[in-house]
C-alpha cells in the first residue's frame, strides 16, 4: 500500500503535527469549519488509535469532532476506517492485536469521501515518522501523505523546542517531495491585548519569525492557548478566539488537487 499516488480529484489539505497531542484536531476541525462556506467538506481520519469502546465498537473522538465541525454527512466508519483501542502507534497496536492496518479500507474510504465532497481535510496520526505497518516497519505517516498528494499543513507547538521539531518536520516533507502549505502555531500564550510579553517567554515571542526563517514556510495562523472548558473538539467546543485566529487565512486557497 501507498506505493502509488491515490486517484483523488478534489482539492484537499493534510494536517500533520510536529508531535502527538500538538493540536492537530483543533486545527483540522477549525479549517473544516471555515471551509464549509466553500461547499461540501469531506473529512478523514484514516487511522486512529486511543479509541473508546462503545456498544457499536471502537470510536475515534477525533473523527467525531471532524464530522461535527465540518458537517460531513459521511458515516463515521468511512471517515475513520481503521481504529485501535490502545493509545500507541498504529504499527504497535496492529502487532498487539494481531489486526493489521486495512490499507484497502483506507484507500476505499478516501475515494468515496473524495467523490462526495468539494474539498477534503485529512488529519494524520501523530507525527511524520509514526509507523503504520507491523511488518513493513519503514512505512509511516509520511508515506500516506505522499500517496494522497495534498498540500500539508504543519501544526507546531509555540514554546521552547519547537524550532527543532518544526524544522525537522518541514525538511522531511520537502525532501520527500511533499508540498508544504504552511505552519500553524498552537498554544500561543498572549496577554489580554493579544500580545505576548517577551520578557515572560522570549522563546515563544521569537519562535514565529524564526520558524519562517528556518523553514522558508509561512506561519498561516497563531492559535491562542485556552483551557479545555473553551477548547475541546471531542465535546463540540472550539471557542471564538481560536476560530477567529484560524479565520485569518483562506484555507481553500491553500487546498489543491493531488
Amino acid at each position: 500500500m501507498f506505493s502509488r499516488r491515490l486517484e483523488l480529484t478534489r482539492p484537499g489539505l493534510f494536517v500533520t503535527g510536529t508531535d502527538t497531542e500538538v493540536g492537530k484536531t483543533v486545527v483540522a476541525c477549525s479549517v473544516a469549519w471555515h471551509l464549509r462556506r466553500a461547499g461540501r467538506v469531506g473529512v478523514s481520519k484514516p487511522i486512529a488509535t486511543g479509541c473508546r469502546r462503545d456498544r457499536e465498537g471502537l470510536v475515534s473522538e477525533d473523527a467525531e469532532a471532524l464530522a461535527h465541525f465540518s458537517d460531513c454527512r459521511q458515516p463515521l466508519e468511512r471517515i475513520n476506517p481503521v481504529r485501535y483501542r490502545a493509545p500507541v502507534a498504529p504499527a504497535v497496536a496492529a502487532a498487539q492485536t494481531g489486526q493489521p492496518v486495512d490499507f484497502d479500507a483506507v484507500e476505499q474510504s478516501l475515494g468515496l469521501i473524495d467523490r462526495a465532497s468539494d474539498v477534503v481535510v485529512v488529519e494524520g496520526v501523530g507525527g511524520l515518522l509514526v509507523p503504520l505497518d507491523r511488518q513493513d516497519r519503514v512505512l509511516t505517516v509520511l508515506d500516506l501523505i505522499q500517496a494522497l498528494g495534498y498540500p500539508v499543513l504543519v501544526v507546531s507547538r509555540a514554546g521552547l523546542g519547537t524550532l527543532n521539531h518544526t524544522a525537522m518536520t518541514v525538511r522531511l516533507l520537502k525532501e520527500a517531495g511533499c508540498r508544504v502549505a504552511g505552519l500553524v502555531i498552537n498554544g500561543y500564550q498572549a496577554d489580554s491585548s493579544g500580545r505576548l510579553d517577551a520578557r515572560r517567554d522570549l522563546a515563544m515571542a521569537t519562535n514565529p519569525r524564526w520558524m519562517e526563517l528556518m523553514t522558508a514556510t509561512e506561519v498561516r495562523a497563531t492559535v491562542p492557548q485556552l483551557d479545555t472548558e473553551r477548547v475541546d473538539p471531542a465535546q463540540g467546543r472550539i471557542a471564538g478566539p481560536v476560530l477567529d485566529a484560524m479565520g485569518q487565512q483562506s484555507w481553500l486557497d491553500l487546498a489543491d488537487v493531488p
